[in-house]
C-alpha cells in the first residue's frame, strides 16, 4: 500500500490525474505552479519529490510534461464506494513512423473509472515509437483511448491512415490539419485533405510501469 497523502499533495495529484484526463498529456511545473499559486517550479518540484517517492507517479528530468501517474491500488486518495473498470488492450499504436493496425486483444487494463469519463468505452493501446516523449508518452507506455470520430485542436489523438495508425497531437491551422508529434527528430504530418485520415480517439490517459 502507498504511503498517505497530505492534503496539499492529494489536490496536486488530483490536478494532475484530471489535466492529463482533459488533455491527454501532463501539466507542466509552472502549469501546476499557476494551478496552485506556487511561485517557483522549484517548490513544485518539492512536491513532485515527495508524491514520486511515496509511489504515486514519475518524473522524466529531461521532458517538461515528463509527469507519469502510477496505476491506482487500495490507496489514500480512493474512496472505496469507486468503480474500477477493466478495458481491453488492442494491439499496438506508433510514436513515430505509423504502423500496421492490429486489433488482437493483447490483455486488459484494470483503470478506476472516477478519474476518467467513459471510461467503459475506452480501449488502451500500446505505444511503439519515441516521437511523443515531449508530450510524457514513452514507447512500452499504454494510452487508454476514448473513441471519438473528430478532434480538437491541441488534442493528442490515435489516428488512422489507411491501414496504418500512430498517436499525435492534433493541429489545425490556416485551413491545413497536421498531425504533429513531440520530438524534433520527426516531422508533422500533412493529413489536409487525405481521404484515407480518420481519427480513431482521443488519448485521455497514459500508464506506465517502472522496471
Amino acid at each position: 500500500m502507498k504511503k498517505q497523502l497530505t492534503d496539499r499533495q492529494d489536490d496536486i495529484l488530483r490536478f494532475i490525474h484530471h489535466f492529463r484526463n482533459e488533455n491527454g498529456y501532463p501539466p507542466t511545473l509552472r502549469e501546476i505552479g499557476k494551478k496552485f499559486e506556487i511561485a517557483s517550479t522549484f517548490g513544485v518540484k518539492r512536491h513532485l519529490d515527495a508524491l514520486e517517492k511515496k509511489g504515486y507517479l514519475n518524473v522524466e528530468s529531461n521532458a517538461s510534461r515528463g509527469i507519469s501517474l502510477q496505476p491506482f491500488e487500495n490507496d489514500a486518495i480512493i474512496d472505496t464506494t469507486n468503480n474500477f473498470t477493466k478495458i481491453p488492450i488492442i494491439g499496438h499504436v506508433a510514436a513515430g513512423i505509423p504502423i500496421t493496425a492490429i486489433e488482437n486483444i493483447d490483455g486488459s487494463l484494470v483503470i478506476d473509472s472516477s478519474f476518467m469519463k467513459h471510461s467503459e468505452s475506452c480501449f488502451a493501446l500500446r505505444v511503439k515509437g519515441d516521437s511523443m516523449i515531449n508530450a510524457g508518452i514513452f514507447e512500452g507506455d499504454l494510452v487508454v483511448v476514448l473513441p471519438k470520430k473528430d478532434a480538437a485542436n491541441g488534442e493528442t489523438i490515435v489516428a488512422m491512415l489507411e491501414d496504418e495508425v500512430t498517436v499525435k497531437t492534433f493541429e489545425i491551422k490556416n485551413k491545413k490539419v497536421r498531425l504533429l508529434p513531440a520530438n524534433e527528430k520527426y516531422q508533422p504530418i500533412d493529413v489536409t485533405g487525405r481521404k484515407e485520415f480518420s481519427v480513431v480517439g482521443k488519448v485521455v490517459g497514459v500508464v506506465r510501469w517502472l522496471n
